[in-house]
């Protein structure tokens, strides 16, 4: 017989996890200098703009 799984710790547990997974992300994104990020964005938006430009207008 298998052993009984108690549901609140599993939940509270899983809730745990997703915190601290939500928490390193939001270190390491607020944690970045400045011109990171700056370059960061403006390479996303570079990519952004090198997509519209390859759209065809029908």
């Amino acid at each position: 017989m298998t052993k009984p799984i108690n549901l609140r710790q599993f939940r509270k547990n899983r809730a745990r996890t997703e915190a601290r997974a939500a928490a390193d992300a939001n270190a390491a994104r607020h944690g970045e200098p400045r011109a990171l990020r700056e370059a960061r964005e403006a390479e996303a938006r570079r990519a952004d703009q090198r997509h519209e430009d390859h759209r065809r207008d029908d």
